[in-house]
């Protein structure tokens, strides 16, 4: 998850690219020779030789006029080869054109992609230069004195609005791909407009600044008296057949008029307008279903209660017969012969069964469960110890016990698509690198509004903080590891540091020496001057630009001097196996950073009002272990509630003459203990075969199985209580199984099905959660029906013998222990007695439920809440929010706050392509790149055209291409970049070694490198492309290039991780990427979508091209989940209420009863879907599990009733009656009250999780089910409820034999 911090690191990828654009003169040097500007006619110049330099080397030329001159033949064929429209005469000597050539092929490589923009671009300065007609166009207005020799100090230049605009057009959609921008930031400053970039090329530059050593005034024309006239040189359109650039450099081009931007797409939305009332379409539609449903019902209702009114004859009712629900019944009329009835019983019990006409499952299950109940109270020593065995022996698996707290390990399923590519692109290219951040902000005034940070104490006590990190030591197996030990140096030995302290080379001491704060406000300069692309003062350490949006937030558009907030980022090198050397010295170094922003530097900025944040590579992990613990005592509580409440409703009627006897204290505590065996068994068996636990594990199952467990001890005890004390122990024990054992197991099973569905989900914590669960809750309900059994008939043999419940060895006197009636004649408990009195007494709930307009109320209430929650669903976004899942005191809390509030920019996005061809027989090369003669349906043509509409395709900026700019760096017209010397080998630009041996900036050209060449001329490609052998060459040469200001295009440093060598001499480039951003994403559903759009687009382009490519980034493996996660949730749950109903279908082989719970287990899932909407709580994993725990835990509601009133007699009213009165009691304390007194101590937890997706969930399906269960299904049964299965005995026969019977 923390993957999601990332975001802001994709800038260290700019670090080794433009060392050029850097140091380069971007402000590109325009030299002439002087005139007297006396005359101005054809064959005449204005500026002639070179007279002087500036003190910075800068070259001056001479204001003398002279006819233009004949250059010789070798000198003409020089200017030929890059100002063809210069012929004959020129009005530059040699020199002259030597520095022009050397100025401007520090802007070719941002050019040469688009054939016309630097045709255009040349022209403009070969005619500013060599023109032979220049003095009609220039017009020295200034001179000064340099050496005792004048010099040129500015000029007029006189041209066109035509080919100003024409430049413009032709330059300003060019790529600069390296840095993700554009080439016109660059070279132009990022000018709007022609007149923007005009004033920065004619800006005069101050000494050891970037630009033009004397004025130029652009002006679009002069009077007729001067004898001057605008350049007129034509500008060449982008579009330009014989010049055509790439779709991605020039949109308009003919070509691309086919492949238009694609329309912003929104996802459909259909409503229905009402007057002024708008609702969607689904809402619209449920509402009349609704309507036509409650009339439908109103009708039915209506029907039936005219029946009611004059009724057809009917057999009078058998109220003599004896059926099996009497035996469910413990509140007998007074005047029933009790003692012949309880005799008939003890005659043969079997032959009141006979009386229900049971299915043949469960016919089987009630005799299975008679002769075990009687077995067990015989001999329950033997079935105690033998089921605690088995247990004990699972636990024994313990010894293997491991917990997982690794993120990727926990949310990322094995075969996970965003898995495996992140594994290619990791083992091909380069794993991501590891991020440390500090984000330092300034606190909101009163009116909300944050001052700005960057002021001379900020950024003084910023190179604190950094002084405090850069003296971090780490002990990593005896080795003190301090930040340059692992940092990413893309370019020497600076680490990539991302901070504005970087304008000062992160160097104190360059703070005064540059001019303090009024030098990072010149270096955040918007257009027409970004002096942090072209001063060499704004430079970083590492020798690339530092973009101020990713040092800064807080701040709107460009206005970085308003940003509130320093945002410092470290770049840590990464490693593919974790845990190597390599990841524990990372690891180490960040344990402390982490350790001394805590108890050094967080004190020091709350001191000076400012607010800091901070994170690490290993922050989210680190805190997930720390979560274990943070809510150890809100979940011992828990536990002890529920203990202490399941003690309360096991016993009876709490009495204090006889509490000491009655009380269940013991047998809830050993209850609770073997819910806890039975967790402990099932995390002991997985741990033996290798499964590692979780957190959650640990800290939610034992919650959920007591919750669950306390259900069959209450309804187990209960039903012990109901039976006739005049009966043995054993006829008891036995009954009661008989009673409540069939439905105690449906239960039980549709819950361990429905838990286990939880293992089809993809994400591991919750699969390895759910496997957890499900055995788990087995063996509760294995141990519920044996041990806890056996401790039934040992507590009540306890009670019988007079014995005090926790001390069992001291006996009371039978007159102590009851002084009126005796313990035999014990009343039921409190709950008990009032959901019988809710049953039975008729002026209370059943009465109550049992009236046709109260029917109608609840009918109508409940299905418009399941309509209701149907609509609200669709409002349910999938994510889940890393906020949640750390405790609440966490730090990293208010690190994500800052980041989602103070970032600017987004994730980094590669297109990783595999199986590349480069030979020259393939069409890959033109298929991908985005240059001159390239597709223009490639792939970096259509990155392009969807960073157009970045709200659909969350694509920031076209890509950055290493094959882009190879090929340009190969291209004879990049003729700085590749070089070779004359034995073949590789000759770096003149402004690196050996070519220049100087180490201070100033280079002087020593003869090494005089006699190096162009790797190629035209003539040596074929289409500007390179052949096999040429492309396999010169690749290894462009990734060791090391960019500078005479070739910004090197690949070292930006590309060295972009290609993948291994194997590439067969012609094939098994991996390479293509690297751009997203977006800022500041929700979950924002990556998700982001995600989803970056698949869709590789797809089809995939599809189109015929080339395998995917889109990879960090926190894609994270959130592919959530792709498919609404498929997976209803696929889940689908399986699981379709378990559950083949399990009741098989148990009570009854489709109408199995089809009422199936209607019944769906509304509480949809009405708790409806409440997630409503609390704003995530699809996810979680979630889902939970949904499919909902069908499991709400059986529990429905199961017990349905069963009870199957098999009671009379009409349907009453048997509803007599269904609640049975299991209503065990229903409403053992399931509803157990399972709410534990749920609400979760409210107090530490941890974000436990009160949304277990507090909040919970306490919803908690209420959801006893609404449903006490007050919608006994309702729905009274009115289309299954037959009885009571059957007529006719008293007159004689009674058939027992062995008949069995």
């Amino acid at each position: 998850m923390a993957i999601l911090v990332r975001i802001y690191l994709f800038q260290i990828l700019f670090l080794v690219f433009v060392v050029s654009a850097e140091r380069s003169d971007t402000r590109f040097l325009l030299t002439s020779n002087a005139s007297s500007g006396e005359r101005h006619s054809e064959e005449y110049c204005v500026m002639y030789d070179i007279c002087g330099k500036r003190s910075d080397g800068k070259v001056l030329n001479c204001p003398y006029g002279t006819p233009s001159v004949k250059p010789d033949d070798m000198f003409s064929s020089k200017i030929q080869s890059m100002c063809p429209t210069i012929s004959g005469n020129v009005c530059c000597t040699e020199a002259q054109f030597d520095t022009l050539r050397t100025q401007v092929q520090q802007a070719i490589p941002f050019l040469v992609g688009c054939p016309a923009c630097l045709r255009n671009f040349l022209n403009l300065f070969c005619e500013l230069t060599c023109s032979p007609n220049q003095s009609l166009f220039i017009n020295v207005t200034s001179i000064s004195k340099v050496n005792n020799n004048l010099t040129v100090a500015g000029i007029d230049f006189i041209i066109t609005d035509a080919f100003g605009e024409g430049l413009y057009n032709s330059c300003k959609d060019v790529k600069f791909g390296t840095m993700n921008t554009r080439a016109i930031d660059f070279i132009g400053a990022g000018a709007k407009n022609f007149k923007e970039w005009f004033a920065f090329i004619g800006t005069r530059a101050a000494p050891n600044v970037p630009g033009s050593p004397y004025a130029i005034n652009f002006r679009p024309s002069i009077a007729e008296s001067s004898g001057m006239k605008p350049m007129n040189v034509s500008a060449y359109s982008c579009s330009d057949t014989s010049l055509g650039c790439s779709c991605g450099d020039c949109p308009s081009a003919s070509v691309c008029s086919d492949y238009a931007p694609p329309s912003i797409h929104k996802e459909g939305s259909c409503s229905v307008r009402i007057g002024s009332l708008k609702a969607k379409c689904i809402e619209f539609s449920l509402a009349i279903l609704y309507v036509i449903l409650v009339s439908i019902f109103l009708g039915w209702g209506l029907f039936h209660q005219s029946r009611e009114r004059n009724p057809a004859p009917r057999m009078k009712p058998m109220l003599n017969v004896m059926d099996g629900s009497e035996l469910h019944s413990t509140n007998r009329p007074k005047d029933e012969n009790l003692s012949s009835q309880v005799s008939w019983v003890l005659e043969d019990v079997s032959q009141l069964r006979n009386g229900v006409q049971l299915s043949i499952v469960q016919g089987y299950m009630s005799n299975f469960y008679r002769r075990y109940g009687t077995w067990v109270a015989r001999h329950p020593t033997i079935i105690l110890c033998s089921s605690l065995a088995i247990v004990l022996v699972l636990c024994l698996g313990l010894f293997r016990f491991k917990v997982e707290t690794r993120p990727e390990k926990l949310w990322v399923g094995p075969g996970s698509k965003a898995a495996e590519e992140k594994q290619f692109f990791d083992s091909h290219l380069a794993p991501f690198y590891r991020i440390e951040q500090i984000v330092l902000a300034t606190i909101p005034d009163a009116n909300g509004i944050s001052p700005s940070i960057v002021t001379e104490n900020n950024i003084k006590l910023l190179f604190e903080i950094q002084k405090k990190v850069d003296g971090i030591r780490a002990n990593f197996s005896g080795s003190m590891i301090s930040l340059t030990d692992i940092c990413m140096k893309p370019i020497g030995e600076d680490c990539a540091t991302q901070s504005v302290l970087q304008y000062f080379k992160m160097d104190l001491s360059n703070y005064d020496n540059y001019g303090g704060v009024q030098h990072v406000e010149y270096c955040f300069q918007r257009p027409p001057c970004m002096h942090y692309t072209s001063a060499d003062t704004c430079m970083s350490a590492f020798k690339a630009p530092l973009d101020p949006s990713t040092a800064l937030g807080g701040f709107s558009g460009s206005n970085y001097s308003e940003a509130s907030a320093f945002i410092v980022t470290y770049p840590v090198n990464n490693a593919i196996d974790k845990e190597g050397n390599e990841t524990g010295r990372a690891v180490a170094w960040e344990k402390a950073f982490i350790q001394i922003v805590k108890d050094d530097l967080l004190p020091m900025m709350q001191s000076k009002n400012l607010t800091l944040s901070f994170s690490s590579e290993s922050s989210i992990e680190e805190e997930l272990k720390r979560e274990s613990t943070a809510d150890a005592i809100t979940i011992s509580i828990s536990y002890l509630v529920m203990f202490a409440y399941i003690s309360l409703t096991l016993g009876d009627s709490p009495r204090l003459s006889s509490f000491y006897i009655s009380s269940k204290i013991l047998l809830g505590l050993a209850g609770v203990m073997l819910v806890m065996l039975s967790v402990l068994g099932s995390v002991g068996f997985f741990s033996a075969i290798g499964v590692k636990s979780t957190l959650i594990i640990m800290e939610v199952i034992p919650f959920l199985v007591l919750a669950v467990g306390v259900d069959n001890m209450c309804i187990l005890v209960h039903a012990v209580k109901r039976q006739p004390l005049e009966l043995p122990l054993e006829g008891r024990i036995s009954n009661a199984l008989v009673e409540v054992g069939p439905s105690i197991t449906l239960a039980s099973l549709a819950e361990v099905l429905a838990f286990a569905v939880g293992t089809f989900i993809p994400m591991p914590a919750c699969r390895v959660f759910s496997m957890f669960a499900a055995l788990a809750v087995l063996l509760d309900f294995l141990l519920q029906v044996t041990a806890f059994v056996a401790l039934i008939v040992f507590d009540f043999l306890r009670a019988e013998d007079r014995r005090i419940d926790c001390i069992p060895c001291i006996k009371i006197s039978p007159s102590y222990a009851d002084s009126d009636k005796g313990i035999g004649q014990r009343k039921p408990g409190l709950l008990a007695r009032y959901m019988k009195n809710l049953a039975i007494e008729p002026e209370v709930h059943a009465p109550i439920l049992s009236l046709w307009g109260v029917k109608l109320v609840v009918i109508s209430i409940f299905v418009a809440i399941a309509l209701t929650s149907i609509a609200l669903c669709t409002r349910i976004q999938p994510g889940l929010e890393q906020k949640i899942v750390l405790p609440r005191d966490s730090y990293l809390q208010g690190y994500f706050n800052n980041v989602s509030e103070y970032l600017r920019i987004g994730p980094p996005l590669y297109f990783v392509v595999k199986n590349y061809n480069y030979s020259s027989e393939s069409r890959h090369t033109n298929q991908l790149c985005s240059i001159s003669q390239c597709n223009s349906d490639s792939l970096l043509n259509e990155i392009a055209r969807a960073s157009l509409i970045p709200e659909s395709s969350y694509i920031a900026k076209p890509a950055a291409s290493w094959l882009d700019d190879f090929l340009v760096w190969i291209s004879p017209e990049a003729f700085g970049c590749c070089r070779k010397f004359t034995n073949g080998s590789y000759c770096p630009p003149n402004d690196q070694p050996p070519c220049c041996a100087s180490k201070d900036g100033s280079c002087n050209l020593n003869g090494l490198c005089k006699d190096c060449t162009t790797c190629f001329l035209h003539s040596d490609l074929y289409n500007d492309r390179p052949s096999t052998a040429q492309f396999r060459e010169k690749l290894p040469w462009f990734l060791t290039a090391l960019p500078s200001a005479d070739c910004s295009k090197g690949g070292h440093g930006a590309y060295t991780s972009s290609v993948e060598l291994k194997g590439f001499e067969s012609g094939i480039i098994q991996a390479s990427s293509f690297r751009t951003y997203h977006t800022p994403l500041n929700k979950q559903v924002d990556y998700v979508n982001s995600m989803r759009a970056a698949r869709e687009f590789t797809s089809r382009v995939s599809d189109s091209l015929k080339i395998e490519i995917f889109p990879y980034s960090v926190f894609y493996m994270f959130f592919e989940q959530y792709l498919d996660i609404w498929r997976t949730a209803l696929i889940n749950l689908s399986i699981a209420i379709g378990a559950v109903f083949v399990v009741c279908l098989v148990i009570t082989c009854s489709l109408w009863s199995s089809a009422i719970i199936l209607l019944v287990l769906a509304m509480i899932v949809v009405d708790l879907m409806g409440v997630m909407a409503i609390l704003n709580i995530q699809l996810n994993a979680l979630s889902v599990v939970n949904l499919v725990m909902a069908v499991g835990i709400a059986v529990e509601f429905c199961v017990h009733t349905t069963h009870a009133f199957s098999v009671s007699s009379g009409d349907r009213n009453q048997r509803m009656k007599e269904a609640l009165g049975t299991m209503g009691a065990s229903v409403f304390s053992g399931i509803t009250l157990t399972k709410l007194v534990g749920v609400i101590i979760l409210c107090f937890s530490r941890t974000e999780v436990f009160v949304v997706y277990y507090f909040q969930m919970y306490l919803a399906l908690v209420l959801l089910g006893f609404l449903h269960g006490l007050v919608f299904l006994p309702v729905l049964l009274s009115m289309c409820g299954p037959p009885s299965r009571c059957v007529l005995i006719d008293k007159r026969e004689d009674q058939p034999s027992p062995a008949s019977q069995l």
